[in-house]
């Protein structure tokens, strides 16, 4: 590699490295081109910030992420968490909360990844 190309790298890696924590930390995309907040895990769209303001406030957002169920799923999560473990009222918030969680958390739709069907089992010998 020529002295050049050497210089150029050198800088691209300095520019790099000298981001802003602000700039590293604002979001992250996944394969669906999906923005995630790389701090909460949440995906980004116009109620994020709702709720991250509400569910994190009392738990990790792991618990939504890692989660997901129907509209009626989340709602019921929610009446239990009210009666249950002290959430308030979330008033007019709720819709937008339950559209959230429904359109970004809702049923998956396949499982973990998709079975094997072209398996070449062989037997051990004893």
């Amino acid at each position: 590699m020529n002295l050049g190309l050497k210089m150029l790298f050198g800088v691209l890696i300095l520019a790099v490295s000298c981001q802003t924590r602000e700039q590293l930390n604002t979001s992250i995309v996944i394969e669906s081109k999906t923005a995630v907040d790389s701090v909460t895990g949440l995906v980004i769209d116009k109620n994020f910030e709702l709720v991250r303001g509400q569910c994190t406030a009392c738990h990790s957002a792991k618990l939504v992420t890692q989660n997901s169920a129907s509209r009626e799923g989340w709602e019921q999560m929610i009446r239990w968490m009210q009666r249950d473990q002290g959430l308030w009222d979330l008033g007019e918030n709720e819709v937008l909360i339950l559209d959230y969680l429904s359109l970004h958390y809702g049923p998956k739709k396949k499982g973990r990844r998709t079975p094997l069907t072209t398996i070449d089992w062989y037997y051990l010998q004893e």
